[in-house]
């Protein structure tokens, strides 16, 4: 990941062209993460999955399916 400035990213946002997420310090800080809007939305489809995978799990520990329920 590269890192650069805040003043950086003032200086290029215009022109800025992002092959990986670039870290943004402020005062030598870690203040944001900039990142490409198709990598934004594979992330929050990622994030959708597994959501959706843990609560078919809770589901699954919550109701206990035997098998004479399951083909009915």
């Amino acid at each position: 990941m590269q890192t650069e400035t805040i003043t950086y990213l003032k200086e290029h946002a215009n022109t800025l062209e992002l092959q990986e997420e670039l870290l943004i310090t402020k005062n030598g800080k870690p203040a944001f993460v900039v990142q490409s809007y198709q990598d934004y939305q594979f992330q929050q489809d990622t994030l959708a999955l597994l959501k959706l995978l843990k609560l078919s799990e809770k589901s699954l520990q919550d109701k206990a399916l035997t098998l004479e329920h399951a083909f009915d």
